[in-house]
């Protein structure tokens, strides 16, 4: 009985080779290595066609190179600064990523037409979309049928069975070929898929047919929508009144749901329920991810394009109804006790034009500014904290810096005096306090890192400069001004929950704090550092910022990162807790500000 079956799994692989080697010729020439496949995944091709460009002085492929790699590499600081560099150098650039998705790109333009409500070409663009999306899950699914890693099994010592071989060869393409929804959904160089992708495609697609009249085409992209969510209300809704209006012309019932939509969400059911039966049967764990998340990918008035309302004003009106915001991890709130006496309220989050933002004065006093400045000076190297970078954001400034564990240990080898070297430690915990208290945190807030920062502006280098001193981002996830999302995955600190600027000059040009919005252009407050003032704000998307350049002199801060997760507390405070623990047994004294360090261990 097995015979048919492997005969036909036989004549296929036969086939498969056939194919493969006349049109693309042996094995080694197209099968790459893992690392070879990595790197391609990576775009780091492109880092290096960037520089060869730039050795053959043709600046637009340069630019188009360089913008195909930070696509995928985000957090790219250098390469981000090339891009800035090409605009001023070569003028006008396109900026083409050469590894777009092509699905992915009209489904953006037809997002963009929607929102302009222009909707006959978002019609075009997002149908567009569904058929390159749907070309692409072939692709995807013939991708998988490939060679395969045995994760838990060294090739040479693997000695499963007949059967247990080909469940566990076959399990893999088969979990391949199901993620293939989330594959398709994720722009290039993220981890993270736009939720609820191909369904949304649907979603504007009923509205926008429905603004243009085509109601058989509205209530058959309801339809679809409803073979994901059978159980959404404002699209049951819409299917109703799309009905309402066909009554009489034809018969509604007539209309079905795309075949193509309903053969794709067939197969993958099937595809989960079999990797669930193989998980029982072969032992393993299989958790089946939420492929179809209700929340599209934004949340503004126009991403979910449902809710029709019946009341009439010169002929039936559609109202976009917005989707509710999933809760934030904690409830956010803000304008607690600042604790200390001299410390002055500025602005709150209103004032500033923000969420979970506040600007105090008086944090630290003339006096500490200056011993502060002191002791910087006298621990600070270049490109510490940067990974030994001099220049790590902007090729114009110089930056130093050190953390406070080196401080005392400095301190407490004669280095620097001990006393100054104290006041970095004391006053990072009386801002931390302050943050804590003012947001109104129910549990700990723990350090995640303590910088104590300086960027000089390099002479010579200041003339006709329109970079930043530090580009515009989010502290723990990867803003995409693009696509209008901030990606909470590595290689960000995805911990960090709250962050905190306190500043100790004002000597200097330029280097003003700016918040903006997801677009990382349209700014929305200006801060201008003075000593004793401090910025605190929570760390995630809702807050993209950055530095102006700095154009003359030094700026110098205080940096602080904070995390609720007692498993990210930052190494180097516990030591300086210890450090400071041994001084006080010492009898070595605190510095003039009076803290007690507490022992969080």
């Amino acid at each position: 009985g097995d015979l048919p079956f492997f005969g036909s799994v036989l004549r296929r692989a036969g086939c498969v080779r056939r194919c493969e080697e006349p049109r693309l010729g042996a094995a080694s020439r197209h099968r790459a290595a893992e690392e070879v496949r990595s790197d391609f995944q990576r775009r780091v091709p492109y880092s290096y066609l960037q520089r060869a460009y730039i050795q053959l002085n043709k600046l637009e492929e340069a630019a188009n190179a360089a913008h195909t790699f930070f696509m995928a590499n985000p957090e790219h600081m250098e390469i981000q600064q090339d891009i800035e560099n090409y605009k001023t150098t070569a003028g006008k650039v396109s900026l083409i990523d050469q590894e777009a998705k092509q699905h992915m790109e009209d489904y953006s333009a037809g997002v963009r037409h929607y929102d302009k409500e222009e909707y006959q070409l978002a019609i075009d663009f997002l149908e567009r979309a569904l058929k390159g999306y749907y070309s692409e899950d072939e692709d995807c699914q013939i991708m998988c049928e490939g060679p395969q890693r045995f994760e838990e099994h060294e090739y040479l010592e693997y000695k499963a069975g007949l059967y247990e071989a080909i469940a566990d060869h076959y399990m893999q393409v088969l979990a391949c070929k199901h993620d293939c929804v989330r594959e398709l959904a994720t722009r290039s160089g993220r981890i993270s898929p736009i939720e609820n992708f191909l369904p949304l495609h649907y979603d504007y697609l009923q509205f926008a047919y429905y603004r243009v009249g085509d109601y058989v085409k509205a209530l058959e992209c309801a339809k679809s929508y409803l073979l994901f969510h059978p159980d959404d209300e404002d699209v049951l809704e819409n299917a109703g009144y799309y009905e309402d209006l066909l009554e009489g012309t034809m018969d509604p019932d007539t209309v079905k749901p795309r075949k193509e939509a309903k053969t794709l969400l067939r197969r993958h059911k099937l595809e989960s329920h079999l990797l669930q039966v193989a998980a029982a049967g072969l032992g393993y764990t299989y958790t089946e991810p939420n492929y179809w998340n209700r929340y599209g990918a934004r949340q503004d008035e126009h991403s979910v394009p449902s809710s029709i309302s019946s009341e009439t004003e010169d002929g039936p009106r559609l109202s976009v109804a917005k989707k509710p915001v999933p809760k934030p991890d904690r409830e956010l709130k803000e304008g607690g006790p600042l604790l200390y006496s001299d410390v002055k309220f500025v602005y709150n989050s209103q004032q500033l034009n923000g969420t979970q933002r506040v600007l105090l004065d008086n944090v630290i006093s003339e006096e500490q500014c200056r011993e502060l400045h002191r002791v910087a000076s006298g621990i600070m190297l270049a490109g510490d904290g940067y990974r030994g970078k001099t220049s790590p954001h902007t090729p114009n400034e110089r930056f130093e810096g050190a953390t406070v564990l080196k401080a005392l240990k400095y301190g407490y080898e004669g280095r620097v005096p001990l006393k100054s070297a104290r006041l970095f430690y004391d006053i990072s915990e009386k801002a931390r306090r302050i943050v804590e208290s003012y947001f109104m945190l129910n549990s700990t807030l723990y350090f995640s890192y303590t910088h104590l920062v300086c960027r000089t502006a390099l002479s010579g280098q200041q003339e006709r400069r329109n970079d930043l001193s530090h580009p515009i981002h989010a502290d723990n996830c990867l803003l995409d001004p693009e696509a209008n999302e901030c990606w909470k995955e590595p290689p960000a600190y995805t911990f960090r929950d709250y962050s905190a600027l306190l500043y100790m000059n004002a000597d200097f040009e330029g280097g003003e704090f700016i918040f903006t919005e997801m677009d990382a252009k349209t700014v929305t407050a200006s801060i201008k550092p003075k000593c004793g003032r401090m910025i605190s704000f929570s760390s995630g998307g809702e807050n993209p910022h950055g530095v102006k350049a700095v154009t003359k002199g030094q700026r110098c801060a205080v940096a602080l990162w904070f995390t609720l997760d007692p498993l990210y507390r930052e190494l180097e405070r516990i030591q300086a807790d210890e450090v400071i623990a041994m001084l006080d047994q010492e009898h070595l004294g605190p510095s003039e500000m009076n803290i007690n360090p507490k022992d969080e261990l």
